[in-house]
């Protein structure tokens, strides 16, 4: 069976291994080509655009894939609106996997706000000591307010930077004790993040917890209506493998 898994995350990551050398599954692993080296995957891979609902329409007829697989990162919103509007009109079975969000705990201490650009001024006019665990693409905002000092990382050096910006170039998964110490090194007074959930980067919440910081917590996009959707790879996996007996009756 033919199946198409959009990528870019550990759940995609847990389902390309799943898949590999199984051999009911012919599956491509498509990954947006953001990350300059990507993790090694044990499955075909494809990289880049798709040229928009129309070229992912194209791909689903032309390869004939029997399945699609929406394991992108909760916050790329504008590609799951395209899985989905593609997959209906291609008539592609369509699955997303849409890992839980966090919640605060008690001892936590979060601003939850709507956008970057509210979390750029939720951290005010004072000078403050911030870790931005944001992605690449979304330091625009901040660029607004260089009186702050930064602590930005991410998995490749950002192109542009805010003004007074110290970047850590590093790939999850992150422990609680590295992340206290990083915090505590960089005297940093608070933590601005996407609520990505996940056990990944997970670590950061639990570390500010305990050093009584506050967090800035972006909220999640909402997901594309009618979609079904899972929280884990091994349930999709489950889901391919309910299809494939549908289809192939073994």
């Amino acid at each position: 069976m033919k199946v198409l898994a959009l990528g870019g995350t550990t759940e995609a990551s847990q389902l390309a291994r799943a898949l590999a050398g199984d051999a009911r599954f012919e599956a491509i692993l498509s990954l947006a080509g953001r990350t300059a080296h990507p993790a090694p995957q044990p499955l075909p891979c494809r990289t880049g655009a798709f040229g928009g609902v129309e070229g992912l329409v194209s791909y689903l007829v032309e390869h004939r894939i029997e399945a699609l697989i929406d394991a992108t990162h909760p916050f790329a919103a504008q590609m799951s609106r395209h899985a989905a509007q593609a997959a209906r009109t291609a008539r592609t079975p369509l699955l997303a996997i849409f890992r839980p969000g966090w919640h605060p705990e008690p001892g936590d201490n979060w601003q939850t706000v709507p956008t970057m650009q509210a979390a750029a001024e939720a951290l005010g006019h004072a000078p403050r000591r911030v870790f931005l665990t944001v992605g690449q693409q979304d330091l625009a905002p901040f660029a607004a307010a260089p009186w702050h000092a930064y602590l930005i990382r991410s998995v490749d050096p950002p192109a542009t930077l805010p003004a007074n910006a110290k970047v850590i170039t590093a790939r999850g998964p992150f422990s609680e004790p590295d992340e206290h110490r990083l915090l505590l090194e960089h005297r940093i007074e608070v933590l601005v993040t996407k609520n990505s959930g996940g056990t990944a980067t997970s670590a950061k919440l639990a570390a500010a917890r305990r050093l009584g910081l506050a967090v800035v917590m972006v909220a999640r996009p909402p997901p594309p209506e009618g979609v079904e959707r899972v929280a884990t790879a091994a349930e999709a996996m489950a889901w391919l493998e309910t299809r494939h007996r549908m289809l192939r009756g073994a």
